[in-house]
């Protein structure tokens, strides 16, 4: 099965990309982004026909595993090219894919993704952000509210999750709109986190937005195919990007219990401090291979499939990242809380692999009744 045995494409694109992350990585220069793109690697997964590599999630994924490893994880890459990217280059018109995917691909443009809002949490059939027509211009009217939307302030656009009233049923359907970051009504305010990263987090209102009819992504009866084809790839580059932390975590941790001498011998020769290593170790590896096969299910155009692996897969992977960052603080005892070995601010930051993009519990009861077939509590 092509998802068990990595391909010598995909090894030498793993070691190109470590060993250009590790470069940057040791350099305060340069902006990583921008690089990362001229090398190709943030628009793997869109079309050659629009500039990108022609590749697909598993691809992306991997770049993004790989830039974690070496602790510098891109954030918007679940963002700009996995979400917006894809479901631009499946759903969007001509004119969209003409317009967005070149520029997201070159990394010349960024965009945002907003779906979670105040009210709704992980419940998006409450979301409440509604589109309406005006029928004198035609123009959509976009009002509502959306919450922990990343990087709003360096994107030039968000992709916004909203809703429209079907004619035919009078009942709210989701749609995808694209806001321009400098649209009059659209505004955005920063939510002071406790955890830090180069990404901010934002709250954004949208009060009446007036979007021209070319703003909707897609065809408006088909929202909820729309959404989930960008939401699969969230969950699978979340893996990634959890994987790639546990395993940055992980390898600090090893250089450590290598080289720590308190009595006779390194301290990784006993067994209480290697062998969580090794769990950890093992976690994450089972944690990649079921990301693997997200990707490879949603690659092939299997969306049932991919939804159940990709829920998985994160799953997996923010239980085996929290335990790896949690370990490896351990191993350093005293030093794994200092600033010189940059695994405190970690712990944090694993946390978000269990929380979003969809909680475990969320998780948990998708398997319970998708899976098991099990009734609903909700």
């Amino acid at each position: 099965m092509t998802t068990l045995i990595e391909s010598d494409e995909h090894k030498a694109l793993r070691a190109a990309v470590s060993d250009f992350a590790k470069d940057h990585h040791a350099s305060t220069n340069g902006n990583l982004w921008q690089e990362a793109a001229k090398l190709g690697y943030i628009g793997v997964n869109l079309p050659e026909e629009y500039g990108g590599g022609g590749g697909g999630i598993a691809e992306l994924s991997l770049v993004l595993e790989e830039l974690g490893t070496a602790g510098s994880p891109l954030l918007m890459m679940i963002v700009s090219p996995a979400i917006c990217g894809t479901v631009i280059a499946r759903f969007g018109t001509d004119a969209q894919k003409r317009e967005w995917l070149p520029a997201l691909a070159d990394g010349s443009r960024l965009m945002a993704f907003g779906i979670t809002e105040p009210d709704a949490g992980s419940n998006s059939h409450r979301i409440t952000t509604t589109a309406r027509r005006d029928e004198a211009s035609g123009d959509w009217l976009l009002t509502g509210r959306k919450v922990f939307v990343s990087g709003v302030d360096i994107a030039d656009a968000t992709l916004v999750v909203g809703r429209t009233e079907d004619s035919r049923t009078g009942r709210l359907k989701p749609c995808l709109f694209i806001v321009p970051r400098d649209a009059p009504g659209f505004t955005r305010r920063p939510i002071d986190m406790e955890l830090q990263a180069v990404e901010k987090q934002f709250e954004l209102v949208l009060d009446d937005v007036r979007l021209p009819t070319e703003a909707l992504v897609g065809d408006e009866d088909a929202g909820l195919l729309q959404l989930f084809a960008g939401l699969n790839p969230e969950r699978i580059m979340t893996a990634a990007f959890a994987i790639g932390m546990g395993r940055f975590a992980l390898g600090k941790a090893i250089a450590y219990a290598r080289e720590r001498t308190v009595w006779k011998t390194p301290i990784g020769a006993h067994q209480a401090i290697a062998h969580p290593l090794a769990q950890a170790h093992i976690d994450l590896e089972l944690a990649r291979l079921m990301m693997q096969r997200a990707a490879h299910l949603y690659d092939a155009g299997d969306d049932v499939g991919a939804g159940e692996a990709a829920n998985m897969a994160k799953y997996a992977a923010g239980e085996a990242c929290v335990k790896a960052v949690d370990q490896a603080v351990h191993t350093l005892g005293g030093n794994g809380l200092t600033r010189e070995f940059g695994l405190a601010s970690l712990i944090t930051a694993a946390r978000v692999a269990r929380i979003a993009p969809v909680s475990r519990e969320m998780i948990l009861n998708y398997v319970s009744h998708q899976t098991l077939g099990l009734p609903k509590s909700y």
